[in-house]
């Protein structure tokens, strides 16, 4: 099965509120969701990686939540349709952001060549998470606790003041989960964590 065909069939499966038939559609065909990167040069640099970072994010976050100390110890239990929301749609503030193009690098013979690369150019310059939330929320209605788990999944690792960040977590603890499996997905399934 294909990683878009995963992603699909999670989506089907999980998610059933008002919207989210048009927001799949806007996914599938007026989007480069299933074709654009995850980055431009490190984490799924390549064509299809957001699509596969999300799977993988939705993976390593239904397995955090799974364990029994988060769910003993931490009282985190999440419906299928929550942990498939902030998962698969964290990082759809990528969306139309990744042009593909060329530069240039010294091959094993010392000469120049062209190879392919992707430069980042957003057309709604309206932050991470906080357009991630934007995005989805034009079609399905996010809970409080979702919104502030896609706006924080970046974690300590913007530019935001940590005060700010660690009350977000405190208050929300998805959002702590969703940022703990969108490192480990991109720190240990995809490489490069620069991204």
């Amino acid at each position: 099965m294909s990683a878009r065909e995963e992603f699909i069939e999670i989506f089907k499966a999980s998610i059933h509120r008002d919207g989210a038939d048009a927001l799949l559609d806007f996914l599938e065909n007026r989007s480069d969701f299933f074709s654009a990167p995850a980055s431009a040069k490190f984490h799924g640099a390549y064509a299809g990686g957001l699509c596969e970072h999300s799977l993988n994010v939705y993976h390593c976050l239904a397995d955090y939540l799974a364990r029994p100390r988060v769910q003993e110890l931490y009282g985190l239990e999440y419906d299928s349709e929550t942990v498939a929301v902030v998962s698969l749609l964290h990082d759809a503030c990528k969306i139309g952001c990744y042009k593909p193009g060329t530069r240039n690098v010294k091959g094993p013979d010392g000469k120049w060549q062209a190879v392919p690369t992707f430069y980042f150019e957003d057309p709604l310059p309206y932050g991470h998470g906080e357009k991630s939330v934007y995005i989805v929320n034009g079609f399905i209605r996010l809970s409080r606790e979702e919104a502030m788990a896609i706006r924080w999944h970046m974690g300590f690792s913007g530019t935001e003041d940590a005060r700010t960040v660690g009350q977000a977590f405190q208050q929300f603890p998805l959002a702590f989960a969703l940022a703990t499996a969108d490192m480990e997905a991109t720190y240990f399934l995809e490489g490069d964590p620069q991204a």
